[in-house]
């Protein structure tokens, strides 16, 4: 109890709770040259614009990079910003991941009711109402599950991301460097490996942040996503349930997050 109470203090200092704010990995170059060494940064905050999260391996529960050969640790400097560096890859679609461990929060009742319905947690809220909780402070654990693609030179062939066994996880299913302004991209979220129905999911964009694209799952855990310019995007979903018995937390909450490119005049592999 002692630890929620302080973190309480601390995040009520600092400004809006950490985890009521989107976490992303942002690399150096989303389409680096052949051969160039890939920095990747680690970035919290709302509407795509963050501050960095030094490596820390206190956090760290996966950090890793994911090519035709197989998946790789990526490695980095304790406390360095970027807090990985990928030396080298495969042609073709890089996916880039980073799973934290679980950490602790408490929030206020004000704070926490708002901060489900920003991110649609509606189940929650539903379930808060019918355990007469609305009015208490929660007590939470959440887990970032951070992904990225990125082009490392030119592709042999069409190729899509790939799941990384995330406990909650976005994996486009197909490239979005195969795409032009405009057009969909199909994206599906799991959570512990299964489809996620009924989630929330919401794309923004570098250039217009504000302009939020949002969706929710169907049954089979799909959306379809129309991007319509070109830029960097960031794609999210939360989710959340109970927290387990003797977790010391009423709720447990898992932040994903898909970051790539749309760059239609830097498409390697045409689909149609």
């Amino acid at each position: 109890m002692k630890i929620f109470r302080f973190i309480a203090v601390a995040m009520a200092l600092s400004g809006p709770p950490l985890a009521a704010h989107d976490m992303w990995i942002e690399p150096t170059s989303f389409i680096p040259d052949p051969g160039k060494v890939i920095g990747l940064r680690l970035r919290v905050g709302q509407d795509f614009l963050g501050d960095p999260i030094p490596r820390d391996p206190a956090l760290i529960d996966q950090f890793i990079s994911v090519d035709s050969s197989g998946r790789k640790a990526v490695y980095g400097h304790d406390g360095g910003d970027p807090a990985g560096l990928v030396l080298k890859a495969d042609p073709g679609l890089l996916v880039l991941g980073y799973q934290s461990r679980p950490k602790p929060i408490v929030l206020t009742a004000a704070t926490f009711n708002q901060y489900l319905k920003e991110e649609g947690l509606d189940t929650i809220s539903e379930l808060r109402v019918r355990r007469n909780q609305t009015g208490s402070d929660a007590r939470e654990t959440f887990t970032r599950c951070a992904k990225s693609l990125v082009r490392y030179g030119m592709p042999a062939g069409a190729q899509a991301d790939r799941a990384l066994g995330f406990t909650l996880e976005l994996v486009s299913e197909s490239s979005p460097y195969t795409l032009r302004a405009g057009e969909d991209l199909p994206v599906r979220l799991t959570y512990e490996g299964r489809p996620l129905s009924g989630a929330l999911v919401v794309a923004m964009n570098r250039t217009n942040p504000m302009a939020k694209i949002t969706s929710r799952t169907d049954n089979k855990g799909h959306v379809t996503l129309r991007l319509p310019q070109d830029a960097i995007w960031l794609v999210k979903a939360v989710h959340m349930v109970p927290a387990p018995a003797g977790s010391d937390a009423d709720w447990a909450s898992f932040w994903a997050s898909l970051t790539f490119e749309l760059k239609s005049s830097a498409m390697g592999v045409a689909t149609k």
